[in-house]
């Protein structure tokens, strides 16, 4: 017995050493290690917090700026971002920040940003997803890492969302944008939440040219992902919603199947679910995609597409509604007004990238301890860009092109960039967000109602706190 209570003392003690040599090793040498490195290259910020890091502290600034109120401007960083706001008046336009134990380094200097863009996506990779958000979206292009397989799930995504693939799409949101249109006839000098109408708007949109005829059954699949999946904490509940949804997307694909095999149609369609059944068909096996893959792609198209557009048609009639003239000219300067949207209100706060190893970042030497922070919106409110109009709305700034707007920094306009190339489907929620538009300022004038709080809510995406009321009047 004395003997193996001094092995069991023994082994006790070794794993208390292990324990104690990771804690020091990650949750101190590491932390005062990468801000050695950073410093001694002029890279300053905020002193790491055992374990937590910045994070108290920046939750903290963020409840105290949301808390009070706004007036109707849209220098919105300060409220929004506000211990980044912080930060950078203090310690410059790059500074090393904490996330918990894991350092970041924050850029807002668009030259930095131009030699993130020219590094290798192989020195920085995406953050590892959460266990929900994976098993939310799997292996679409939104999650994946592989670049073999990623490389095949983004030609397929640019196929779908340019060209003739596009055009294909364009009267299903028309169809969509008209039935919304008739259910505001009675709403005519009335006050509206124009929010929650185009999230309406944008499912409906997304279920039509995700699903084609068969759209009233995916806004059933995309309900579910939207008010069961995410409000579902159970693991076993979870599953069962998952495979409710995979035998309803399998519903619809052997639907199009039978109809192909009967001689009914020559095709599995044309819409989204059709190009992706088409691939799921294909002659090279190589190519093929698994009926997992065609699901999570579903979704991600769902999430993805639905939010911006709906964030982006929020912001824009919000603009318009207190910049009232411009309603005119954005009938025929809708691309302007959109770029300058995008510009004061970006669907993306920012993106985070990991240093998977030791990297040269211009003049810097990043440690792989490492990640980058590139904050879009503090990219687009920088005075040093955009010059001392930069919280005004003036989508004439990009009359000339993206390149005169930034005087030449075009990396400091990144409203939809996820890496060294854009998001593939920026050119669909363009033209939804073009036809949208078009169709209700064909009809209507609006301005802004008494009752609106402008109050941007920060999150990953900007989003109208409080709603958004506007006041419609016909122009019939």
């Amino acid at each position: 017995m004395g003997n193996l209570l001094i092995l069991f003392t023994a082994f006790l003690c070794i794993c208390l050493f292990v324990a104690l040599h990771y804690v020091l090793h990650e949750y101190l040498w590491v932390p005062h290690r990468v801000q050695f490195i950073m410093n001694s290259q002029g890279i300053r910020g905020p002193p790491y917090e055992f374990i937590h890091g910045n994070n108290k502290e920046a939750l903290q600034m963020r409840k105290e700026a949301s808390s009070k109120p706004m007036a109707l401007t849209h220098d919105i960083f300060p409220r929004v971002m506000p211990h980044d706001y912080s930060c950078i008046k203090k310690y410059g336009k790059n500074y090393l920040s904490w996330n918990g134990v894991r350092a970041q380094l924050v850029i807002r200097d668009p030259e930095l940003v131009k030699e993130v863009l020219k590094t290798s996506e192989k020195a920085f990779s995406k953050p590892k997803p959460s266990y929900f958000f994976k098993k939310l979206l799997g292996d679409s292009i939104s999650t994946i890492k592989s670049e073999k397989w990623g490389a095949r799930h983004r030609k397929l995504a640019n196929h779908a969302f340019h060209g003739e693939s596009l055009k294909n799409m364009i009267p299903a949101m028309i169809a969509s944008v008209g039935t919304m249109l008739e259910k505001w006839k009675d709403k005519e000098g009335k006050e509206m939440e124009v929010f929650q109408e185009f999230r309406f708007l944008t499912s409906e949109m997304i279920s039509r040219t995700a699903f084609g005829s068969s759209y009233l059954e995916g806004e059933k699949i995309f309900d579910m992902l939207m008010n069961k999946f995410w409000k579902s904490a159970d693991e076993i509940e979870s599953d069962k919603l998952e495979k409710t949804i995979h035998d309803s997307v399998m519903k619809i694909i052997k639907q199009r199947e039978e109809k192909v095999m009967t001689g009914e149609v020559d095709s599995c369609g044309h819409d989204f679910l059709g190009l992706l059944v088409n691939v799921y068909h294909d002659s090279d096996e190589k190519n093929r995609f698994l009926i997992q893959d065609i699901i999570d792609e579903c979704k991600t198209f769902y999430f993805a597409g639905q939010e911006t557009t709906n964030f982006l048609l929020a912001w824009i009639t919000l603009l318009l509604a207190i910049h009232t003239d411009w309603q005119d000219k954005a009938r025929a300067e809708v691309t302007m007004i959109i770029k300058e949207t995008l510009r004061l209100y970006p669907p993306l706060n920012g993106v985070v990238r990991k240093a998977v190893r030791d990297v040269q970042l211009g003049e810097l030497a990043l440690p792989n301890y490492l990640d980058l922070n590139i904050r879009f919106i503090a990219l687009h409110h920088d005075p040093a860009v955009w010059g001392d109009d930069v919280h005004l709305f003036k989508p004439e700034r990009f009359a000339e092109g993206i390149a005169k707007a930034t005087n030449n920094n075009a990396a400091a306009f990144m409203p939809f960039r996820l890496e060294p190339r854009f998001c593939v489907g920026m050119s669909f929620a363009i033209t939804e967000t073009k036809i949208a538009l078009s169709m209700i300022l064909q009809r209507y004038t609006f301005t802004l109602s008494p009752t609106y709080v402008h109050a941007p809510l920060p999150n990953l995406s900007l989003k109208p706190q409080h709603g958004l009321h506007l006041l419609f009047h016909s122009l019939h």
